[in-house]
């Protein structure tokens, strides 16, 4: 039996009893079908790594998703915001029985409690996890970079930490690397989602950057294209830029087994910010990506930067 990832069973108590092969597959479902340059990269992990990874974004992507469609029903009125935070209660719950060695038939849980047996991810980060996705609920712009990376340390950086007891390091100054890539991998997101969070409503740049660059709130909610706004996206570009050059002195403290899939991730990543600049700009109307193609043409350098060069 092969469970598939679907929105209506996300996250919910499966009623056949499963096994721990099957709740893996569950997750690695989700990964597949959410994250093709995460689930790419992982592909090049040892056996033995992949299934704790598939575990830990399925749980981002299954409590990030209950957000989701929890702030569709805020909007329209058919819950409140204190029932929203009773549902993610309910996942830190679950969480904590998780790792007190208590597990339903959740097939996220049942591979999280595998993965507690051989790595120790310390309940902290998944919690600070899900606290970052509640920021979303009720969101309020960010006046400061300090308070967006914040945010970003909470949704992403502590995804980094997580996996980085999975891959495996020589040096705890591996993880402040980890912190770094987990930074610029939400500061591209950001980037890359503009377009679509402005039809949410929402800017997700720091209000002061605007305001330095003499561009308005107005006029990125009118999705105006001008030479501030292009000096306003060249400079976030290149903040995060500069957070993926600092997170590449870490990859070579990673086991030599895991680097490879962490540098292909990191590179096809930060190529979206790449794809931006093709796009002039545009991330209200062009959504950058890279293709398939694109992605796995990097194997080459990858693979010697990581097994040979190094």
């Amino acid at each position: 039996m092969n469970y598939s990832y679907n929105e209506n069973t996300a996250g919910k108590e499966i009623n056949k009893l499963i096994t721990l092969q099957e709740a893996y597959s569950y997750c690695r479902n989700i990964s597949r079908h959410h994250a093709k340059t995460f689930y790419l990269a992982s592909l090049f992990l040892p056996k033995k790594q992949q299934n704790p990874i598939f575990a830990i974004y399925a749980l981002l992507r299954t409590v990030d998703d209950v957000v989701d469609m929890a702030e569709d029903k805020l909007k329209d009125g058919l819950i409140t915001s204190e029932e929203i935070s009773v549902m993610l209660e309910s996942w830190k719950l679950r969480l904590k029985a998780c790792y007190a060695g208590n597990v339903d038939n959740d097939p996220i849980m049942m591979a999280w409690q595998d993965t507690l047996k051989s790595y120790a991810i310390p309940i902290e980060l998944p919690l600070d996890l899900m606290d970052g996705v509640a920021m979303d609920i009720e969101f309020k712009p960010f006046e400061t970079f300090e308070e967006l990376y914040v945010y970003c340390y909470k949704v992403a950086a502590v995804v980094g930490l997580m996996t980085s007891e999975i891959f495996g390091y020589s040096d705890k100054k591996a993880l402040e690397h980890a912190i770094e890539l987990g930074i610029a991998m939400q500061l591209t997101n950001i980037l890359r989602d503009i377009g679509e969070d402005v039809d949410r409503g929402r800017i997700y740049l720091p209000l002061e950057d605007l305001r330095r660059f003499n561009y308005s709130q107005e006029e990125f909610m009118q999705k105006r294209i001008n030479n501030n706004f292009t000096n306003l996206i060249k400079f976030q570009i290149e903040r995060a830029r500069s957070y993926y050059r600092s997170s590449e002195k870490g990859i070579p403290m990673l086991e030599r087994q895991s680097r490879f899939g962490v540098c292909i991730s990191s590179i096809n990543y930060g190529n979206i910010l790449s794809a931006i600049e093709k796009n002039n700009y545009d991330v209200f109307s062009k959504r950058a990506y890279r293709s398939f193609y694109q992605k796995i043409s990097t194997i080459p350098y990858v693979w010697y930067r990581t097994r040979v060069g190094s």
